[in-house]
């Protein structure tokens, strides 16, 4: 028997006390993560702040006429039951995670929160026998969709399209910063700084396979220095840059991508063939990198270009030189 499922109940085994006791602890959490979200929101996004606030205020409202019912026919002791507690229950992500979640990502996860808990309800109240049992699901349904309806609400109450487009912005540019920006420093430096070295390898070798093993060392050794560089030297909290292991994986992969993808090439036999691809698939990363520059940071596409191949190319003709002599 699988430890930790042993213990936990069916929902089909619980009686009405406990339903409504479950229903008591899953408001009481749920009202717990909005008003974390709420928090983790406050600074940068204060109308969705303000959303996620009323959003709880609403989940204490339910839970207080849950409570008053739960008096009214069971008494004032209510079980202690939890989600965790019934086997199938609908999860709920830990709190935390909210630390690492963006904007779009919680709202989705507020709407998905409301929308598990009313299916559920509604399910359960269509699997119920007892018609007493099956009201209160049914009220309990009914509760969740109109958590829905309510944060409908409250959005276009306090989510002005002004304010969302002023959060939108906000959430894009932090996108650009905790992974575009040390994503292209990495692909930058994958892709230009292994130039010379590979290409030195295979004019001054014209073994592929030695070239291959070079390049292949030189760009994950640049990945790893490149990640832990990024993630050590900025731990975003005064730059709000964003997570510094966020901005160290980015650059760190980036970095090594660059590096392999004209060091891939050797692992064909023919000199000549291979290192023509490579040439081709040097010429398509230093474009990217132009491309990407102008898009996301708002060089202009001459200049990004001019920079970036002119650079590329002094690297390449370095390591050519270098080999060939």
């Amino acid at each position: 028997m699988i430890p930790g499922l042993a213990t936990r109940r069916r929902f089909a085994d619980l009686s009405e006390q406990e339903v409504l006791a479950l229903a008591i602890s899953s408001e009481e959490d749920d009202a717990q993560i909005y008003r974390n979200y709420a928090e983790r929101l406050r600074a940068d996004y204060p109308a969705s702040a303000q959303i996620f606030e009323g959003m709880a205020a609403e989940e204490d409202g339910h839970r207080r006429q849950l409570i008053e019912r739960h008096r009214e026919r069971f008494g004032e002791v209510i079980p202690l039951i939890r989600r965790e507690h019934v086997s199938g229950f609908y999860a709920r992500k830990p709190v935390w995670l909210a630390q690492n979640l963006s904007l779009e990502t919680i709202r989705g996860e507020a709407e998905a929160m409301e929308r598990e808990a009313g299916k559920f309800y509604k399910l359960a109240a269509q699997h119920s026998s007892d018609a007493a049992t099956r009201k209160l699901l049914g009220d309990l349904a009914a509760a969740e969709m109109g958590h829905e309806k309510r944060a409908e609400e409250l959005a276009d109450t306090h989510l002005t399209d002004e304010a969302k487009s002023e959060e939108d912005r906000a959430a894009h540019r932090q996108f650009i910063l905790t992974w575009v920006q040390p994503g292209l420093a990495g692909l930058m430096d994958g892709s230009v700084s292994t130039l010379a070295p590979i290409f030195a390898t295979a004019f001054a070798t014209q073994d592929t396979w030695t070239t291959f093993l070079v390049g292949t060392a030189a760009s994950v050794g640049a990945g790893i220095s490149m990640g832990f560089t990024e993630a050590a030297h900025d731990d975003g909290v005064l730059s709000g840059r964003g997570s510094p292991w966020k901005r160290g994986l980015a650059s760190g992969v980036m970095t090594t991508l660059g590096g392999m993808g004209h060091a891939l090439p050797y692992l064909i036999p023919e000199f000549w063939t291979a290192t023509t691809i490579a040439m081709i698939v040097v010429f398509v990363e230093l474009w990217a990198i132009a491309w990407i520059q102008n898009k996301y940071m708002e060089t202009p596409f001459v200049r990004a270009a001019l920079q970036v191949v002119l650079g590329g190319a002094l690297v390449f003709a370095a390591g050519a030189l270098i080999g060939g002599g």
